[in-house]
């Protein structure tokens, strides 16, 4: 049997306002297979909410698929998240973005109200039931804090996210950047990333950081 350890790695679009963000999934990606492990990824073949000009932050009369748009990070490698199967898999691991809060998620719209995509809270529950790794960029962690409620977790600084965080029953810790808080018992890492103030090089360490923090778990 093989050591090589996998991970699924689920994005949410391309671009940081209204996908994933780019520079966290691609230092993602890199920094998992820096470390010798594998990663398959994935996105709910969905309509994105909304298509954002990252040029001047406008709405834009255009429809686009986050399955679609997710395959431009992926070179058209990537799977519908329906098809997801937590036991095939050490970890799970979500890069952050808007993307995260406009099509996984209504938390952009919502706040601590928001839904949660039907396919993105299987994954986390079925990654949980079985005490494997979940890890979660930027602001990926309001997920998990809507899914699984009771969870350890950190967004960097940012006060409004917090707050809402702790009305849905999560703990928060304040960290810096490439500091991971790891939740022992729910088995949830995360890192804050472009939560803070940030260079490539901020996040590059912030994913290698969660990465290897996973890989000590698994």
């Amino acid at each position: 049997m093989s050591n090589v350890k996998k991970f699924a790695v689920i994005l949410s679009g391309c671009g940081v306002f209204d996908g994933s963000e780019i520079h966290e999934a691609v230092m993602t990606l890199y920094a998992i297979t820096r470390k010798g492990a594998t990663y398959e990824i994935f996105a709910p073949d969905i309509a994105q909410h909304h298509v954002i000009n990252h040029v001047d932050g406008s709405v834009m009369n255009e429809a686009r698929n986050v399955l679609v748009e997710s395959a431009r990070i992926a070179r058209g490698k990537i799977k519908p998240l329906s098809e997801f199967n937590p036991e095939l898999f050490d970890a799970l691991i979500f890069p952050g973005g808007m993307g995260v809060a406009k099509n996984l998620s209504t938390w952009a719209f919502k706040g601590q109200n928001c839904t949660v995509i039907p396919e993105v809270e299987n994954a986390i529950k079925g990654m949980h039931k079985l005490h494997k790794p979940i890890g979660a960029l930027c602001i990926a962690p309001v997920l998990m804090a809507k899914v699984l409620g009771n969870v350890t977790l950190t967004v960097g600084k940012d006060a409004t996210t917090i707050k809402a965080l702790e009305t849905l029953g999560a703990k928060h810790q304040q960290t810096n950047h490439a500091q991971v808080v790891v939740d022992e018992k729910n088995m949830v890492f995360s890192t804050p990333c472009y939560m803070l103030d940030a260079s490539i090089v901020d996040i590059a360490e912030g994913a290698k950081a969660i990465v290897a923090e996973i890989l000590k778990w698994i």
